[in-house]
């Protein structure tokens, strides 16, 4: 069957008529032999190419990747390609499913992963994975991930080394760029992309800055069962998890959902009846029943399964979330609305960019249920009392000398609210300024990592190939030139550190065999890693637990209830015989200072970096071990770069009895189970790693004690992740 054959026989099977971007775009893709560059905004149907991708694939029994940023959008586009396959007449085995955690039909003919894992197969020792060999086409969702600081260069790594045989159809939310990256793309690396854009949406949104209602006045007047007043469901966008909470917890007591809604919810909870028992689960079950439910990072899997599925099933009008969500799954929604639109530390918050924004706004309109998406902007609760009193001052007779008028208005004059100086506040004008803004522009937004390095310098075998791939990345020529600066700068530490040989005139490099220490590490800074290794065969077991969670990042709310201080922990004998004299003979001041502020930090930010508890010049502290090793490490490189340390105190209580729930209430964190959950997996992951350098047993057992305090709290989640490390660890195992 020839292509163009393929193409019409898919297009008889849709029952609707196509948008013109969309009919171009099918069409680019089978005449098109490079791939097919398609932008358009969210729910204008860039499924549907995917589709006819895969359809192709599974007609001519050719492989394809399908690659998505998310294993939650990985998950649910799995389950979406085997029920159209299936539809199709092909079999739901011909669709497989592999992230760095799971796997399914791995050698099935449609191969949906999470964006790393084509990554790890195009960097494989294997030729038939590094070739792509029987590969027909890579589809790689959510494209606009390319400007992704810390992951964009997956997206970037993959596009460079896919075989030119394979074709590539991506698939982005509306970027600023678009030409000049297929322009970027053609000329740097040979592969010729035709460009589909459209800005039209298939539901238009409509704007509304609310200035008279809090947040919890106007969410219960947009909930009815008019379906002409009706903006429900709908996702509430806070930019601070412990708001959400705040939100939700103020909205469960207001009459939401009717009693015939409320008896479905409680027949589906208690369908879940164990996953809801302890921790924040009754407290979320006495939400969802009364129609509000939150979903963010600190959310357990399990409980966002269940606010997903009855968001799904209409009969949950709220979700409290993140911003976070605006970028995940697919949970569409009649409306949105923006509590805030601003972010940031407090006293120092910012304007969300753009491109949040205009994910956020995304998310409103439903192609098969609306006509028209809304967006709602909430001023903030003082400009709302402002504005409140300022109507009631205005229907006062202000001409009137009746004494009873005159009363009134002196004790409304004496109630006039104002702003405060403490806060920061948002506008109408600033509501405009995202709307009208453009969307965000395409690049390479950040410097490669050591891996990659290795990996260039092993494949090209020359310093000059690796200067070569970083001048053709896609920025500016200033960016490029940084970047070649601190090329050069990693080079200079990791031939000080004895990993290869630099030429005098840093013209070429010599690789020694230690560098394949480097190799084990994935998750942290391969450099760090193996000093690490190196000084914690000296410690206790209790030390390299303390280490290694050291390493593990938390958001600042969450990490400052788990926070290691001084003195916490009997000294183990790498603190008490090697690094405290280390630090004497540096002059590391090891005792006094003034003690910690106890006072929190309300930060909207995740990065504890951004966060005064962990910057070292902030507060005035003895170090922790963990301190210890970062500064002694620190010194021996030739060139500085920021290195990751967060010192806690979590499995020296945890795993004395594995009790994840009792954990959490201690530390107060019963409201972030989600993230703790998280850390716990990365530190089995972590742990593995170093068990694979060191080979030493003590390693695997935290990884093992970690595995059963989550098992406890959310094992098919926890399955799910463990069910193949393999694929996590192959990006350093292929360099």
């Amino acid at each position: 069957m020839t292509r163009d054959e393929i193409c019409e026989k898919f297009l008889d099977s849709l029952e609707f008529d196509l948008y013109a971007y969309q009919e171009e775009a099918l069409l680019s893709w089978f005449e098109e032999e490079g791939g097919v560059l398609v932008c358009a905004p969210t729910g204008m149907g860039k499924t549907l190419l995917a589709e006819a991708a895969v359809f192709e694939a599974l007609t001519t029994r050719q492989a394809l990747y399908y690659t998505t940023p998310l294993i939650a959008l990985t998950d649910q586009k799995f389950r979406e390609l085997q029920d159209k396959a299936e539809a199709w007449g092909f079999s739901r085995e011909d669709v497989g499913l592999i992230t760095g955690n799971r796997r399914e039909n791995a050698d099935a003919i449609v191969r949906v992963v999470v964006a790393e894992i084509l990554l790890n197969h195009l960097l494989s020792p294997e030729p038939e994975l590094a070739n792509m060999t029987g590969v027909h086409a890579v589809v790689m969702d959510e494209f606009h991930s390319f400007n992704d600081r810390t992951r964009g260069i997956v997206w970037e790594l993959s596009l460079t080394l896919l075989p030119k045989h394979v074709r590539v159809l991506l698939l982005s939310a509306t970027v600023g760029n678009p030409n000049e990256f297929a322009t970027w793309l053609h000329t740097s690396h040979g592969r010729k992309l035709r460009v589909v854009l459209s800005d039209e949406r298939r539901v238009p949104l409509t704007y509304q800055w609310v200035e008279d209602k809090l947040i919890t006045e106007l969410l219960p007047g947009i909930s009815t069962d008019n379906d002409a007043t009706n903006r429900t469901p709908a996702l509430v966008f806070c930019f601070n998890r412990d708001e959400c909470w705040e939100v939700a917890e103020k909205l469960k007591g207001l009459p939401l959902i009717n009693n015939d809604t409320r008896t479905k919810i409680e027949a589906f909870l208690d369908e879940r009846r164990e996953d809801l028992t302890d921790g924040v689960g009754p407290k979320l079950r006495q939400m969802l029943i009364r129609g509000v439910a939150v979903h963010h990072a600190g959310v357990l899997p399990k409980h966002k399964d269940i606010v997903e599925s009855l968001f799904q099933r209409k009969w949950i009008p709220f979700v409290i979330c993140t911003e976070t969500l605006a970028a995940g799954i697919n949970l569409p929604a009649r409306s949105v609305v923006l509590g805030t639109l601003i972010k940031g530390k407090k006293g120092d918050k910012k304007l969300i960019p753009s491109a949040t924004a205009h994910q956020i706004f995304g998310r409103a309109g439903r192609p098969q249920f609306d006509k028209v998406g809304f967006v709602f902007a909430v001023a903030h609760e003082d400009d709302v009392k402002i504005n409140k009193w300022r109507v009631k001052y205005e229907q006062l007779d202000l001409q009137s000398k009746h004494p009873s008028m005159l009363q009134k208005r002196k004790d409304l004059e004496r109630k006039k609210p104002s702003r405060r100086k403490t806060q920061q506040y948002w506008t109408e004008g600033q509501l405009q300024q995202l709307i009208e803004a453009g969307p965000a522009k395409l690049y390479s937004r950040s410097m490669i990592s050591y891996q990659v390095l290795i990996y260039l310098l092993t494949k090209f075998g020359s310093l000059e190939d690796a200067r070569a791939f970083v001048a053709k990345r896609f920025n500016d020529a200033d960016r490029i030139a940084g970047y070649q600066e601190q090329l050069g700068f990693m080079l200079e530490n990791m031939a000080g550190l004895g990993y290869l040989s630099l030429a005098e005139d840093g013209s070429h490099v010599t690789l020694n065999a230690s560098i394949n220490k480097l190799l084990a590490f994935r998750s942290i800074d391969p450099l760090f890693g193996a000093y690490l290794a190196e000084q914690l065969s000296r410690s206790n077991d209790l030390e390299k637990q303390i280490v290694l969670e050291a390493l593990l990042e938390t958001p600042p709310g969450v990490w400052r209830h788990m926070h290691l201080r001084p003195g916490d922990l009997e000294p183990g004998p790498l603190q008490t015989h090697v690094m405290e004299p280390l630090m004497i003979q540096m002059g590391v001041k090891l005792a006094g200072g003034p003690a910690e502020s106890s006072e929190e930090q309300n930060n909207d930010y995740d990065d504890p970096r951004d966060d005064p508890w962990w910057d070292g010049e902030t507060i005035e502290r003895p170090p922790t071990l963990p301190d210890m090793l970062r500064i002694a490490f620190e010194a021996q490189l030739k060139a500085p770069e920021p290195i990751y340390i967060q010192a806690k105190l979590v499995s020296p209580d945890l795993f004395d009895d594995c009790d994840f729930y009792r954990f959490v209430r201690s530390r107060n964190l019963i409201k972030q189970e989600g993230i703790l959950l998280r850390m716990l997996l990365r530190l089995v992951t972590l742990s593995e790693e170093f068990a694979t350098l060191t080979e030493d047993p003590a390693y695997r057992a935290i990884g093992e004690k970690a595995t059963q305090c989550c098992m406890a709290v959310d094992p098919r989640y926890t399955d799910h992740f463990l069910a193949d490390l393999q694929e996590v660890r192959s990006l350093a195992s292929a360099l």
